[in-house]
């Protein structure tokens, strides 16, 4: 026993193989406000396990390095293989017990399962933990708080399952964090279908076959009024890519390819209007690629505004971007190649 927390092996049988979600989800049930340790080893699950959302039942996982939740074989669920606040559901930030989170170890999907899920509650937590070969890495479901998950994710590697229908982050709930992350084998980075939430220093890298790169996206921005710092699109179709006529506000942002194919990178993507302030925006082309284009829009005049682009300009195919840049010194694109 780990001092202070409930160590998860010791009510696992020592000749215990296969499954052990239901061993779980009982000591989940069974020990509220603990945290769970769990040590270095393999956790097969057949199926989701649940932690409450109400602080008076919630409690805490913790997981070492080397401690892996893998899906089985036998493993069918739509849902994430850990579900976090997604029983016993409250809106409640002031008792005791209302934090909890996910940290450390390893999440294994096996291709078929996705990584981790905030189902409900508020100010989740999820840090320091490596999601691998799965569908979708991390969803946040609608939050409790109106719609607001207010979670925090920070210091998370995901790996894909290497299909189109692979996505790193998936979000719904509203009002979230995320910071340094890095992410991979999958065709869209992050999805976000919610507003006020705040991303730094995240990294998709597009490393699918390039028979399926068109429509690739590293960031694609469904609801708008979302902020965007120090964020590096890394080779996909589109770096950036927003629907129909929203706003949000990027800066510092990076997006390069590694490799010609593909027949068109853009940079960002308006669907509909552009809307949007795109401030110190980086751009890295390739040699090779006969279209590149920094700003792509599906329909005309909109207000957005770069100001102070960095880019290859002899690589440049389309000069629709030039529209949105202010008069004055600071906001031309500079061709520091």
């Amino acid at each position: 026993m780990i001092y202070g927390n409930i160590n998860v092996a010791d009510f696992i049988p020592k000749d215990h193989q296969g499954d052990v979600s239901s061993i779980l989800q009982s000591i989940i049930d069974t020990n509220p406000n603990r945290t769970l340790y769990f040590p270095d080893g393999e956790y097969l699950l057949d199926r989701p396990i649940l932690t409450p959302a109400h602080p008076e039942k919630s409690v805490d996982l913790q997981l070492s390095n080397y401690a892996v939740i893998r899906a089985s074989e036998a493993y069918s669920s739509d849902e994430a293989m850990i579900r976090l606040g997604a029983t016993h559901p409250a809106n409640d930030i002031e008792t005791v017990g209302s934090t909890y989170s996910l940290t450390g170890g390893i999440l294994d999907g096996r291709g078929k399962a996705k990584g981790v899920s905030i189902d409900g509650g508020r100010e989740t937590v999820i840090k320091q933990v490596s999601i691998k070969n799965t569908v979708v890495g991390i969803h946040i479901k609608h939050g409790a708080n109106n719609g607001s998950s207010d979670a925090d994710i920070t210091n998370v590697n995901i790996v894909g399952n290497g299909t189109k229908d692979a996505i790193g982050v998936l979000v719904e709930g509203f009002d979230n964090t995320f910071t340094n992350m890095r992410i991979a084998n999958i065709y869209q980075g992050v999805v976000i279908h919610s507003a006020g939430n705040i991303l730094r220093n995240i990294h998709p890298l597009f490393t699918l076959n390039f028979d399926d790169f068109e429509g690739s996206c590293g960031f694609y921005d469904d609801r708008g009024t979302n902020w965007y710092n120090v964020c590096y699109s890394d080779n996909f179709c589109y770096g950036y890519r927003e629907n129909n006529d929203i706003h949000s506000m990027y800066n510092s942002c990076y997006c390069m390819w590694y490799s010609p194919k593909g027949a068109c990178h853009t940079a960002f993507k308006a669907d509909g209007i552009f809307r949007s302030i795109v401030t110190d925006f980086k751009i890295g082309f390739k040699e090779g690629q006969t279209n590149n284009v920094i700003l792509s829009v599906g329909k005309e005049g909109g207000p957005g505004i770069f100001e102070r682009i960095i880019a290859p300009l002899h690589l440049i195919s389309d000069k629709t971007h030039e529209t949105y840049l202010r008069e004055g010194m600071f906001n031309k694109v500079k061709d520091l190649f």
